[in-house]
């Protein structure tokens, strides 16, 4: 089984498109992990109805700090760190244990908008949603606008997807796109659980899965699996000043953990855009 690990803190409408989405494009039963992050619109309850777990904090803690929290208690085999603010792909759950199983990995993330097969073809999807969100952003954010601008971006989403799947299916490229991140137990038993010090934790994993890679050899490095497409609304729900973490204190810059040198050679095998 699937183990979903997703942290909120408020975004209710979000929240409902991203649970129709779980339910309508996942092939097989999955188990869901919510952290709620101290939430005052009733996103607890409605995940906690809908059949999740929810660990309800009182605080509104990091992202690595969260992903952490919802490990203590999954059962799965594999782990699926989905942000909220997403639409998956249909069958993406079946196609990603095909993925990781075809190709040997043990740490994956979908593709989208951020990153697909290359610069060129990811600079085009984001000026096509460039569009799409700033037409539909002049409305009140609701399921209905945030519908409007997926379909202004897609058309069909299944027709979208389905393509993609037939063009790229079981392709990778090295890499990570940080609203999907797919790893099974193997991997954090191998590189460790999310680093609670930096909020680049995704980032962070890609580096420490390329340094155990290069040290060990017993784990490919992240990779991009480009027939797994997931639609994020990258922040677009964020409208006011976010709530400061409760562990900001505990935060350090990126950098500050991976010096230059380390910088330059473990990502020198991946294109950032």
């Amino acid at each position: 089984m699937i183990s979903i690990i997703t942290a909120v803190h408020n975004q209710l409408a979000m929240n409902k498109l991203f649970m129709q989405s779980l339910r309508k494009y996942s092939a097989m039963d999955f188990e869901l992990i919510i952290i709620d992050n101290a939430s005052t619109d009733g996103s607890a309850d409605f995940f906690e109805a809908a059949g999740a777990k929810v660990i309800r904090n009182k605080l509104n803690f990091s992202y690595p700090y969260t992903q952490n929290q919802g490990i203590k208690i999954a059962t799965g085999n594999v782990f699926a760190f989905l942000n909220n603010d997403i639409i998956v792909c249909p069958n993406w759950d079946k196609l990603l244990l095909e993925t990781l199983q075809v190709n040997a990995l043990d740490l994956v993330t979908s593709c989208g908008i951020e990153q697909v097969e290359n610069k060129q073809a990811s600079i085009l999807l984001r000026r096509r949603w460039n569009y799409a969100k700033n037409f539909v952003n002049l409305f009140p954010t609701s399921i209905t606008s945030l519908k409007l601008m997926h379909s202004l971006m897609y058309g069909n989403w299944e027709k979208f997807c389905s393509e993609r799947d037939a063009h790229f299916h079981n392709q990778v490229k090295e890499g990570f796109v940080g609203h999907s991140v797919f790893c099974t137990r193997k991997a954090l038993d191998l590189i460790g659980l999310w680093d609670e010090k930096l909020q680049a934790a995704d980032f962070d994993i890609y580096m420490r899965s390329k340094k155990r890679n290069l040290e060990f050899g017993d784990i490919k490095p992240c990779h991009i699996a480009l027939n797994i497409f997931n639609h994020h609304y990258i922040r677009l729900t964020v409208r006011s000043k976010p709530t400061p973490f409760a562990d900001a204190a505990n935060i350090i810059k990126f950098e500050d953990k991976w010096n230059e040198n380390e910088r330059t050679n473990l990502l020198k095998d991946i294109e950032l855009i």
